[in-house]
C-alpha cells in the first residue's frame, strides 16, 4: 500500500526543487526529525531522501570529508516510503512485525561494495555519499558494528597476526 509521497522537498530544507536522491534502511528514520511518530518496520523496501543543489553540496561533504550523516536534519516529513497494508484493521488480525534485518544486510554489503571500489572511475560521488550514509546511520542504530582501527588497515594487517 502506497502512503508516502513520491516528489518530496528537499528532506534538510523543504525546497521544491530536488537535485539529488538516496535511499536509506527504514530503520534509518528513528535518527531523522519527526521520524518517532513513524512505524519503520511497516516500511517496504527503501527510505527514499532527496536534496537540493545546495544541501547536497552540503551532504557531500559531510560523508566523504567528515565520513558522517546528515539523518538527525533531515525531516521524515519530506522523505517517500511505502507503508505495507494496514492488515490488522483490514481484517481484525495481528500480522507479525516486518524483519528488516535482511534489508539492511543487503544495503551494507552493497554500501561496502561500493566504498571497495572507490577508485573506481566508473563509482559517482552520489553513490559513495550513499554507502557512507548508510553504513554510518546503520552503527549509529547499532545494526552494524564500527569497524575497529585494524580492521581499516586492510587485508595486510590481517596477515601480520
Amino acid at each position: 500500500m502506497y502512503a508516502g509521497l513520491k516528489n518530496t522537498p528537499c528532506c534538510l530544507c523543504g525546497r521544491d526543487d530536488t537535485h539529488t536522491r538516496i535511499a536509506v534502511p527504514p530503520r534509518a528514520l528513528r535518527l531523522m526529525e519527526n521520524g518517532g511518530p513513524i512505524a519503520w518496520r511497516d516500511v517496504v523496501g527503501t527510505v527514499t531522501l532527496r536534496f537540493c543543489a545546495d544541501d547536497w553540496d552540503l551532504v557531500s561533504d559531510l560523508a566523504i570529508e567528515m565520513d558522517t550523516h546528515p539523518l538527525s536534519r533531515c525531516n521524515a516529513a519530506h522523505v517517500s516510503l511505502d507503508l505495507r497494508e494496514d492488515h490488522e484493521a483490514l481484517l481484525s488480525a495481528t500480522k507479525a512485525e516486518t524483519d528488516q534485518t535482511e534489508l539492511e544486510a543487503r544495503l551494507a554489503r552493497e554500501a561496502e561494495a561500493t566504498l571497495d571500489a572507490v577508485d573506481d572511475p566508473y563509482t559517482e560521488e552520489r553513490d559513495v555519499v550513499e554507502a557512507i550514509v548508510v553504513l554510518r546511520a546503520l552503527e549509529e542504530l547499532g545494526v552494524r558494528e564500527v569497524p575497529s582501527a585494524g580492521d581499516a588497515a586492510g587485508p595486510a594487517a590481517a596477515d601480520d597476526d
